[in-house]
């Protein structure tokens, strides 16, 4: 299972990107502008402070509850270097493949919990061992797209375990079921990124919230001026009134073209939508998947293959949420697929 595969290898010349959890629109004003004032003014050295400000703002934390980082698969880098003392290390699938990656590298043994697909891959926190101090789930979930109940997530929390949410699509459902704003949970880091909704994978940017002395130990093994002055001056935009009103108007765009993609996709003879999809992303299972994906690469489409993800395998593919057309003009190529 090759777990460093990412959806950006689907994507080729000519192709309709579904492989790639990223919005497709044009940077707002409010976001290009501060980003492209920064180039001005490059010989200086990236001063967090700021964004580090408005980002604890947004979230009614102290400014040393927040560390910013290049984007949120550095989190788990940061994350996995600094724990890497875990006695028993547990990652919940199927999700985001890097947080293990990021153990693996570390040399930490990682214990998978696998949430069934009969349940609708939802969360049992009885699965968890009692043993287990660091824990890692993603809400809403890649690839799964569901949401688990925000007191079910914090029920892993407990004094000696680190729990680490990883919430890079929680603004896709408007903050619904997020732990960001919780600070009385023991051990909890919740990993944000501004990446998906704002299409800013090429800047990298995210950020960790938790305790101040946890923190601390993640800040010690982050290089040196690991954030640039353009993605701090993102962050700081991102994190202010306008961004978070923008987010809850695209949060509700994006649920009434997911459920269009959805009702699309139970018309389907063969197709099955996996759980009740929450996030920017569906996935479904269907016989002869890695055929379909190969065909539907032939008629101009790119999507998301399921096996490299623990407890999927070769019959799921993932699917991006895009506007109603680009949904039909896909929906209707992939019918005739699964069809011949």
């Amino acid at each position: 299972m090759d777990l460093g595969f990412h959806g950006d290898a689907e994507v080729g010349a000519g192709l309709v990107d579904l492989a790639v959890n990223v919005r497709q629109a044009p940077m707002p004003p409010w976001l290009a502008e501060p980003i492209t004032a920064t180039l001005a003014d490059l010989a200086a050295y990236p001063d967090p402070g700021p964004a580090r400000a408005a980002v604890a703002a947004r979230h009614g934390r102290p400014a040393d509850e927040v560390l910013l980082t290049a984007g949120a698969a550095q989190g788990f880098v940061l994350l996995a270097q600094a724990l890497r003392g875990a006695h028993r290390a547990v990652v919940v699938h199927p999700q985001f493949t890097e947080p293990e990656l990021a153990l693996r590298n570390a040399g930490v043994d990682v214990t998978r919990v696998i949430l069934p697909e009969s349940q609708g891959f939802a969360l049992d926190p009885a699965l968890v061992p009692d043993d287990a101090d660091l824990v890692v789930i993603g809400n809403p979930t890649n690839p799964t797209s569901v949401l688990h109940p925000a007191a079910q997530v914090a029920a892993l929390a407990r004094t000696g375990r680190v729990l680490v949410v990883d919430e890079a699509f929680a603004d896709t459902t408007g903050e619904a079921e997020s732990l960001a704003g919780r600070r009385d949970l023991p051990g909890l880091v919740v990993v944000r990124s501004l990446t998906k909704t704002w299409g800013l994978a090429g800047l990298r940017i995210g950020y960790l919230l938790g305790a101040p002395d946890l923190l601390a130990r993640l800040s010690a093994v982050q290089p040196l001026w690991a954030v640039s002055t353009p993605a701090l001056a993102a962050a700081a935009a991102c994190a202010s009134p306008v961004a978070v009103a923008a987010e809850r108007e695209i949060a509700a765009r994006l649920a009434a073209d997911r459920d269009h993609l959805v009702a699309a996709l139970r018309g389907l003879p063969g197709v099955a939508v996996a759980g009740r999809p929450a996030s920017s992303f569906v996935l479904v299972r269907l016989k002869d998947a890695v055929r379909v994906r190969l065909a539907l690469r032939e008629q101009g489409y790119a999507v998301r293959r399921g096996d490299t993800f623990p407890g999927l395998g070769a019959d799921w593919l993932r699917i991006a949420v895009r506007d109603t057309a680009t949904t039909d003009g896909f929906v209707a190529t992939l019918a005739k697929i699964v069809e011949a």
